[in-house]
């Protein structure tokens, strides 16, 4: 498969960070200080304006007091014509409490009835504005109440038989604001013009700022360096405008000027290095070809040395000759064709030896027994497995460990009906369930005291009636794919005028 070949990623410069950073940083804070002068302005224009509004409606308060008291309401609506005129004031009305409506006999065109805001004034007694700054044309709607009252000018109980403070009255006035959104709208733009103008500016001067004294200072060091390194010529630290690279080109001449005087120093110790390195490298790999032979024989003494366990067993058990050989050919066989890696094939022909090393452990009274077993003798034939696992369940050795497993697993059955644990499938380790095949197959084609070897044919229509239920039916399927090589290593390996004594009712 091809290398592709990696693109190098274009990193940005330090001017392009610092003025991204800057402008990032100048956006930011004009955004927020746009917000918070419009938000400013906003607040001191609705103050400006209501104060207008209650300022207009105070006078036309003061001016119908003044007409009740000169008794001429009758050109009361010509003073409001003038009011709208005088202040640009878009409406004007007269809302009257129903107590007080059949009062004023004279009706004027400005009076309407009141409406639920009106009436909530009415009861309050407090002033009501409404600003509608997004319709097309904004206005604010005051509803400013009359009390009445005896104080100054505005003494309007000489006309009025109420209690003072009693609102008779509001006054409802409406104002286009228009011309202080379009203010509004100016003073924001120029603000913002103002500021856009404020940043070009200042990032044009940072931009200048990092050319012309870090960028290309910067640029002039690293190529006055690559000078002083191969063509042996200082710095001229003399150029520099800023003290910091003035600085940084004094410290490269003397860091480039040590570099230079251990040069030779330096390439005498590699050449003495390489020498070093080239005689001793005879030297290490005869080391380490005398390190792998002794590997080799170490791991070749272990196998004989478990293969020697296998079959002191097997001679105390007074077992088949070369059952040990055979059943480890047939694990062999199958471990190959099922497709185990090389390691785990290894571990299993390496450790199959061991799979009744527990019996050592078994009463010669039981073991030796020419007889059917009874029930209890059986059981105790049963904890061989768990015997011999206590003697290899410690060991750090991979061999070990495999025979450890197997020994203690080479009797449990696919469908669950065997022993010491009761393990059914695939919860059996692979490597007990070929043994308990191979194991099978030569216990029941050799010879016992008490019964001679069953037919090969019979025991093979054992062996298929048994998959799904003693054995692992993938492996038995593979037993028949290879059985012409298993027939092989059996009379290969067979001897059937030897005396032996296993029990294929102990298995």
């Amino acid at each position: 498969m091809r290398n592709k070949t990696e693109v190098p990623v274009e990193k940005p410069g330090i001017k392009t960070i610092t003025i991204r950073n800057l402008t990032n940083f100048l956006l930011v804070a004009s955004i927020v200080f746009l917000i918070l002068v419009g938000f400013g302005f906003r607040v001191i224009s609705y103050k400006i304006i209501e104060s207008k509004a209650l300022a207009i409606s105070e006078v036309i308060i003061a001016g119908l007091t003044s007409h009740m008291k000169a008794e001429v309401m009758e050109k009361r609506d010509y003073f409001l014509e003038e009011i709208k005129s005088l202040y640009g004031v878009e409406s004007v009305s007269l809302l009257i409490t129903p107590e007080l409506s059949s009062l004023f006999k004279l009706r004027s065109q400005f009076e309407k009835h009141p409406d639920p805001k009106a009436m909530h004034v009415f009861e309050s007694g407090k002033a009501y504005f409404k600003i509608d700054q997004f319709s097309f044309k904004p206005n604010i709607r005051a509803i400013i109440p009359y009390p009445a009252t005896k104080k100054g000018k505005l003494n309007c109980l000489t006309c009025h038989d109420v209690k003072e403070g009693t609102v008779l009255g509001a006054v409802e006035v409406i104002l286009d604001l228009s011309s202080y959104r379009n203010i509004a709208v100016a003073v924001m733009s120029a603000i913002f013009i103002l500021s856009a103008i404020f940043i070009i500016l200042l990032c044009r001067n940072v931009f200048k700022t990092v050319q012309y004294h870090i960028k290309e200072p910067l640029e002039n060091l690293i190529d006055q360096a690559k000078n002083a390194y191969f063509k042996q010529e200082p710095i001229k630290h003399d150029e520099f405008d800023t003290a910091e690279f003035e600085a940084l080109a004094r410290k490269f001449n003397m860091f480039n000027a040590e570099v230079l005087s251990n040069q030779e120093m330096v390439r005498k110790k590699n050449l003495e290095f390489n020498a070093e390195v080239l005689s001793n490298q005879e030297m290490v790999r005869k080391k380490n070809q005398e390190l792998k032979s002794l590997n080799d024989e170490i791991s070749d003494t272990l196998r004989e040395t478990v293969f020697t366990m296998g079959v002191v067993e097997e001679q105390r058990s007074l077992e088949t000759a070369d059952h040990t050989k055979r059943v480890t050919e047939y694990c062999n066989i199958l471990a190959t064709k099922l497709g185990l890696s090389k390691h785990d094939i290894e571990m299993i022909t390496s450790a199959a030896p061991l799979h009744d090393i527990g019996k050592l452990g078994i009463p010669d009274s039981i073991l030796f027994k020419p007889g059917k077993l009874t029930d209890e003798e059986f059981s105790v034939i049963q904890n061989h497995p768990g015997i011999g696992y206590a003697m290899l369940v410690h060991s750090q050795r991979d061999i070990l460990k495999a025979a450890a497993i197997i020994t203690y697993q080479h009797h449990e059955k696919w469908d669950g009906s065997g022993y010491p644990q009761g393990l059914s499938g695939e919860d059996i380790h692979i490597y007990g369930r070929i043994l308990a095949l191979a194991d099978v197959f030569d216990a029941l084609t050799s010879d016992r005291v008490y019964r001679k070897a069953m037919p090969d044919e019979e025991v093979l229509d054992l062996i298929r009636r048994e998959k799904d239920k003693h054995f692992d039916p993938m492996i038995v399927d593979i037993f028949f794919q290879e059985l012409d090589k298993i027939m092989a290593i059996k009379k290969n390996y067979h001897n059937g005028n030897t005396p032996i004594c296993q029990l294929s009712d102990r298995l």
